[in-house]
């Protein structure tokens, strides 16, 4: 079973930089595997430890994907390979920007069974890129899952929603974006972490995937800026429900929230 990991690199949040204007900078942020991907790697790998195969891992950004670190860290969590797509002009890329280049990379890598994605990205959490993918792909696409199963060539999988859980099975090949209930990522041990600087790492850049553009960012970053932090209240309210809930409406409408 050859399975592909999607995962996305972004700014560790312990690095924010929140100036006195309000504006945030992350210029000395070190860059980490998104969170919600951490769940993709060890739901593939749990697969290819129980079925057998192959995993690998791929993202697409900037060269900051190239730093020795980043290629270590994903690879010591099990990733049997690692492609690499990179460009200065997917440093803002949108959701249809990066999906059609992991589609054309996926392409170019050739026969898998399985694509996985996080439900979302840990730093904007747009939640579309899997989606995308699987329907730029024409595979059977699903996202909210929190268990998978794989039986005579067919996935069972359970899609968490809001009240209730539903059982899907599933052709392969397909793709899949993983809930944060799926699994607990395990840490690398010494010897994984030793075995990733011997693991095969592939980089191409969009003209070896011949997608051809102006080299510019499709997304345009205003700003961005921390809420205006405000002292708590400290009101405490008693009384009957239909009293408090009176008195709550009052000092709302007081303060311009209603």
């Amino acid at each position: 079973m050859n399975i592909i990991v999607c995962y996305k690199l972004i700014p560790d949040s312990e690095d924010m930089v929140i100036k006195p204007d309000g504006s945030i900078s992350l210029d000395q942020a070190e860059q980490v595997i998104s969170e919600y991907d951490l769940l993709a790697v060890e739901a593939g790998l749990q697969l290819v430890e129980k079925n057998g195969g192959k995993l690998m891992a791929l993202s697409v950004g900037t060269d900051k994907l190239l730093n020795s670190k980043s290629k270590k860290d994903i690879l010591s969590r099990g990733p049997d390979e690692l492609y690499l797509v990179t460009d200065a002009s997917l440093a803002n890329a949108d959701t249809s920007q990066t999906a059609k280049t992991l589609v054309a990379a996926i392409k170019k890598m050739g026969d898998c069974d399985l694509v996985l994605f996080g439900e979302g990205s840990g730093d904007l959490y747009f939640q579309q890129v899997g989606l995308q993918v699987g329907e730029l792909l024409g595979l059977p696409t699903f996202n909210a899952i929190s268990k998978i199963d794989v039986a005579d060539g067919k996935l069972t999988v359970e899609r968490s929603l809001e009240d209730e859980i539903d059982v899907y099975s599933i052709s392969l090949p397909a793709a899949l974006a993983v809930t944060t209930d799926i699994n607990v990522p395990r840490l690398p041990s010494m010897k994984e972490i030793l075995k990733a600087s011997k693991k095969p790492v592939v980089e191409w850049s969009l003209q070896d995937l011949t997608i051809t553009g102006d080299g510019k960012p499709r997304v345009d970053v205003l700003a961005v800026r921390a809420p205006k932090s405000a002292d708590r209240k400290r009101i405490k309210i008693e009384g009957s429900p239909e009293d408090v809930a009176q008195t709550l409406i009052g000092y709302l409408s007081k303060e311009g929230v209603l």
